[in-house]
């Protein structure tokens, strides 16, 4: 489409995710050439100030969070597209300041930077200016969509009515994330990986996503989050359809969708016998100057939200019957990575068993951003000594290599229209259902804490892995590098 005449309005433009995120993100893109000559970013704040100091705050915000150096000559040019409006969006008569929005204006988008509470008082408010563009309005909804199932129903329903399903883009950025992007790369353009992508060749596979950080200044927001609704129904439930999917017949947007849905619709609910054994909740201590959990601003003295969890699930279908999914996530724990592995069996060898690893290829999605492949070779100098090598590919490690910051990719695919990297309201409704139980189930523990800082959790999620006579794959060992 032509991209002229675009108006990105942000909603929450003087808070936190816009001044960490999107007026960096803006910045990049303007600095390679992306951003339309012609677009025009409205920046809705409740606070009274002028355009010329919000701009001077945006320049702070882009010198502190930008991945790239500040070249100022960039830095007025994007400023120049950015113009202030004063508007507190809680109150309806406010919605009048956007009647001409419409004027010289082709394509709008809305991007809700704002707390869940606010997504249906902005959206009511928005409706009866819709009309008036050339082109269907979009909207950009900001995780968490919902607070349970039936809330996220409720919020989709408005949605749609109001947009229609095509014009949603519910962000997750972690879809953004370059190693994310390529996990389909590596997949589906090699021919060493697909044919063995199945439960002849697989023994499990482990989703870590771990934080050495407690949850800072956002007690609020996490004491009704916790890590199911913050980590586990959106973005670790994403990393499972990608790696789980079957091949795409085509690289259409809703061919990939439709692909990632089927997986999430094949998610193995826990029995209670299950989440007895292979669910382990978790909320951090106090260790030294490093508060509880239960210490943090904003957060219940006898708080049970949950900082950590674990678990095993199962997929219904012929491809990965009876292969294992561990999911690990947490705050406070001992190092900030997020990792998938995939452990494959050991198949007949003349070899002594004992003597030879899983193969092993490791998704590095943060913070280095890579893929590494663990197999068995002779140990030079010997007869018949065999030790695991590593043949590893880190697309940030060199000098001179900066990745895009995953907002970047995002922000740009809303402007052109893509929708492949946003997830549709049947990916979301499918992980709310797998969800639901074990939020439930989480309501009933009274054991917290349960987890010093910078452990990998509680004892039982160690426990959990071990019925299976598996280990947690998060610790580091030495390799012969190739």
């Amino acid at each position: 489409m032509d991209l002229k005449k675009t108006k990105l309005v942000i909603f929450g433009a003087t808070g936190d995710l816009t001044k960490r995120k999107l007026l960096p993100a803006l910045y990049n893109l303007e600095a390679e050439n992306l951003l339309p000559e012609d677009i025009k970013v409205i920046a809705v704040g409740r606070r009274e100030i002028i355009s010329d100091i919000y701009k001077e705050q945006a320049l702070e915000a882009i010198k502190s969070f930008s991945r790239n150096k500040p070249d100022f000559t960039i830095i007025n040019k994007l400023l120049e597209k950015i113009e202030y409006l004063k508007m507190d969006f809680t109150k309806d008569a406010e919605y009048q300041k956007l009647s001409t929005l419409h004027a010289d204006t082709k394509q709008v988008i809305f991007y809700l930077a704002v707390a869940p509470e606010f997504f249906e008082t902005i959206t009511l408010n928005l409706k009866p200016f819709l009309k008036n563009f050339p082109l269907p309005p979009r909207v950009v909804i900001e995780k968490p969509f919902g607070y349970d199932l039936n809330s996220a129903i409720i919020l989709n329903t408005l949605l749609v009515k109001t947009f229609g399903e095509k014009n949603i883009y519910r962000i997750d950025h972690y879809l953004g994330k370059e190693m994310l992007q390529n996990i389909m790369f590596i997949r589906f353009g090699n021919t060493i990986f697909e044919p063995i992508w199945n439960r002849d060749y697989i023994e499990q596979i482990q989703i870590i996503s771990s934080e050495t950080i407690g949850i800072e200044t956002r007690g609020n927001y996490y004491e009704r989050s916790g890590a199911i609704r913050d980590m586990l129904q959106s973005h670790l439930l994403q990393l499972v359809s990608l790696i789980a999917m079957d091949r795409p017949q085509d690289l259409k947007t809703e061919t990939i969708r439709d692909e990632k849905v089927k997986v999430l619709s094949e998610l193995i609910p826990l029995t209670l016998t299950e989440q007895k054994d292979y669910l382990v909740f978790g909320q951090y201590d106090r260790v030294g100057e490093i508060p509880a959990y239960r210490e943090e601003k904003n957060v219940s003295p006898d708080s049970n939200t949950e900082t950590f969890i674990a678990l095993r699930l199962l997929l219904n279908s012929k491809r990965w019957q009876g292969v294992p999914f561990y999911i690990m996530t947490g705050k406070r724990l001992p190092v900030k990575k997020t990792e998938i592995i995939i452990q494959f069996k050991k198949l007949p060898s003349p070899y002594n068993s004992e003597d030879l690893k899983n193969n092993q290829l490791v998704f590095k999605i943060q913070p280095e951003e890579g893929v590494y492949l663990e197999f068995n070779a002779k140990k030079p100098g010997t007869m018949e000594e065999i030790v695991p090598v590593k043949m590893d590919f880190c697309q940030n490690c060199e000098v001179g290599i900066n990745s895009p910051e995953a907002y970047e990719r995002l922000l740009l695919d809303v402007i052109k229209g893509d929708a492949t990297l946003f997830t549709r309201w049947d990916e979301v409704e499918h992980s709310w259902r797998f969800v639901e139980s074990i939020i439930s189930t989480r309501r009933k523990v009274k054991d917290f804490p349960n987890y010093l800082p910078f452990s990998w959790g509680p004892e039982a999620a160690k426990t959990m892995i071990e019925r299976d006579n598996k280990v947690w794959l998060t610790l580091e060992e030495k390799y012969e590098n190739l």
